[in-house]
Formats: C-alpha cells, structure tokens, sequence
C-alpha cells in the first residue's frame, strides 16, 4: 500500500531514541517537584552545607543514571576515555539533555591545572527558588554538581564537583559556576594517554 508507514515498535523503553527538542516534563512540574525535594531536606537538616551536600547527593544519582542512558543510546555503549572529552559530553550532551541547551561556557582554571568550570547565566534550578536571607549562601547549583560528579564518577573520572555563585556586573542575578576539580589519578592517566 503506498502512503502507509511502518510503525516502528520498540521492545524495550532503553531503545526508545531520545527525543528532539521536545520537553517530557512541563517546567512548571519540575519546578513543583524540585521545590519539594529542597523542602524535604530542609526540615532533615541543621545547616546549609548538610542541605547541599543531600541535594548534590540526590544530583548524583541522577548523573549515573543519566550516563548509563546516554552510553547506551547515544554511544552503542561506548564511553569517553580522555578528559576534554568526558568535559565536552558533559558541558553539551548531559546538559542538552537535561536543559534542552547547551551550557554557556566551558573553562580551565587559571590557577590550578586539575580546575576546569561550566557556567551558566541562569541555572534552571535556581531559576524559580527565592533564597531566604538565613541562608543567604545556599546554592540551588549544588543539584546540577551531583549530577555532574555522578556523571564523571561513573565514566571513571573521579572529582570534586561544587557549585558556586558569580557575581556580573550589570545582572540582577548572579550566574552559576560548577567548579569541577579532578583527582590527581585522572590527571596522571590523561598525561600517560598523551
């Protein structure tokens, strides 16, 4: 029959191809769920640095699982094995993937050589969180740093991931800056690969 397509049926939801440009979940539901993920672990804790490091535990999670899909899809499970080339996946796939955009820059520390950091004007997780003055440097980001560290951690390149506010001149708001510092184990692998 001419004009009629094959509907291509797919055996397992991991080979489902990701989707283009399209959102899956509304901005305003993920807005919903992440103020209660906050608020959740608000009321568990005591000080700011416990509230950040549960989100960017929560975060990594997510980066592990975000890899593993993107590998499998993406990749035919394959997964990068030098360093700018981890930083470049992370700073378009991952973020693309997860914000529909890529991220605003990509950056190598001026002072240290294991120091590189992605920016971005405004982070969607900061986006719609209004920050009490009790707690004037919480930092929403700090999500986005585990899912960062998650992702690299599982794609064999340990860090220290943290998220960071930066002040521009002229902007209301602050950007944020996911400052990544890698293990000395990284650095020597990526010397000896050349």
């Amino acid at each position: 029959m001419i004009g009629v397509g094959k509907i291509k049926q797919y055996s397992n939801v991991l080979d489902k191809p990701l989707s283009k440009g399209k959102q899956e979940v509304s901005l305003s539901a993920f807005a919903f769920l992440f103020s209660e993920l906050v608020q959740y672990n608000q009321a568990q804790v005591d000080n700011i640095a416990e509230l950040e490091r549960r989100l960017e535990d929560a975060g990594y999670a997510v980066g592990a699982r975000v890899l593993e899909l993107l590998c499998h899809r993406d990749k035919g499970n394959r997964r990068e094995t030098r360093l700018l080339g981890i930083l470049s996946f992370v700073h378009s796939t991952v973020w693309k993937v997860l914000f529909g955009k890529v991220a605003d820059s990509l950056e190598k520390g001026t002072e240290h050589e294991d120091e590189y950091m992605i920016s971005e004007k405004e982070l969607l997780v900061n986006r719609f969180i209004s920050i009490p003055k009790d707690m004037g440097t919480f930092n929403c980001g700090a999500f986005v740093a585990g899912i960062v560290r998650g992702v690299l951690d599982s794609a064999g390149f340990p860090a220290v991931v943290t998220a960071h506010f930066v002040p521009m001149e002229g902007q209301q708001r602050p950007r944020t800056t996911i400052l990544i510092k890698f293990a000395e184990e990284v650095l020597r692998r990526e010397a000896r690969l050349g």
